[in-house]
């Protein structure tokens, strides 16, 4: 698992963002990122794309753990609560996986612990 933070490192997208990489075991990642003004939309709250770019970030991490290379076939996203600022972390787990295809859920919370999103891929 110690390719895992080069992984996210090789990401420039992601660290253009600010996304970091908390902790990653066997098919489970935690990754965050610290609101700041260029994460905001014309409404003054967190950009959809940006929290679907955390939550992505957090899958590829969790199914590329084990050092299989993975990617996603079909993902989608629910939106719970909008957030101005503090800081995201998106958890995300195996939920299941077969010799071919593997379903990873990621939970977007905010500093508080509420629910901000959840992602399937």
């Amino acid at each position: 698992m110690e390719h895992i933070s080069s992984f996210l490192d090789a990401d420039p997208f992601s660290q253009e963002l600010g996304i970091k990489l908390e902790s990653v075991s066997k098919n489970t990642a935690t990754l965050s990122l610290v609101i700041s003004e260029k994460h905001l939309n014309t409404h003054g709250t967190v950009h959809g794309g940006v929290i679907y770019t955390l939550a992505d970030a957090a899958f590829a991490v969790a199914s590329n753990a084990d050092g299989t290379p993975s990617v996603a076939i079909n993902t989608s996203i629910t939106y719970m609560k909008a957030v101005k600022s503090g800081k995201l972390i998106a958890k995300a787990h195996e939920f299941s996986k077969n010799h071919t295809l593997g379903s990873y859920i990621v939970e977007i919370h905010d500093h508080e612990g509420e629910k901000i999103a959840v992602f399937q891929g």
